[in-house]
């Protein structure tokens, strides 16, 4: 995350494409400045987790899964093994309450998926494949209950409806509680989650893009 990707044609030469950036330069590198800043899994770092902030604190002593108490998600063990600790915390809850949401609306649409997966999902936060399989980035569980609720409601509705016709968007409604707002807390607040739990720097513009050809 973070980088610059350029997309040719194919059998476009190589030197477009840096020709390309290099015109448009400054507005790469103003929309690389406004990107939120990376937000590492480290002891005193501040997470959002179901749409409030939790503080990482690290303690000494055996090794044992993290816990939440109060305002704190509190990891014991090593503290090379306190990312670890952290990222498996965050995908176990995010895998106890989806699947939950999930049974609860599939039941309302009496639908049912073939089976569910957490994901590091990049360009979407959640999808239905043609055998029924519903997917979700694990990053929702940072997201406040009622973006978890549209985008399950948005994913069980797609198991009837794979378009997004009129029929889709009345079941999606009939399931999701708050749709819009949902959608609106996404575009807002969605590209500061996919910055959580990331070392990487940004690369520098003198750096070479990845190059995608079409």
């Amino acid at each position: 995350m973070g980088g610059v990707i350029i997309t040719l044609p194919p059998r476009t030469p190589r030197r477009f494409g840096l020709l390309l950036l290099a015109h448009h330069a400054d507005w790469v590198a103003a929309r690389l400045a406004a990107l939120p800043p990376l937000v590492a899994f480290a002891d005193g770092a501040t997470i959002p987790f179901v749409g409030r902030r939790v503080t990482i604190r690290h303690m000494a002593g055996a090794e044992r899964p993290a816990q939440l108490l109060g305002g704190e998600l509190v990891v014991h063990g090593p503290k090379e093994h306190l990312a670890c600790q952290v990222g498996r915390f965050l995908h176990a809850e995010a895998g106890l309450r989806l699947a939950a949401l999930v049974a609860g609306k599939g039941v309302r649409a009496g639908e049912r998926p073939r089976r569910l997966l957490l994901k590091e999902l990049r360009s979407r936060w959640a999808s239905c494949a043609v055998d029924r399989t519903l997917s979700f980035s694990w990053r929702l569980v940072m997201a406040p209950l009622f973006v978890q609720d549209h985008v399950v409601a948005h994913e069980v509705a797609h198991l009837r409806h794979m378009d997004h016709g009129p029929q889709f968007l009345a079941l999606e409604r009939e399931l999701s509680r708050f749709p819009d707002h949902a959608k609106a807390w996404l575009k807002r607040h969605g590209p500061a989650l996919l910055r959580v739990g990331r070392k990487e720097a940004l690369p520098s513009l003198l750096s070479f893009p990845r190059i995608e050809r079409s």
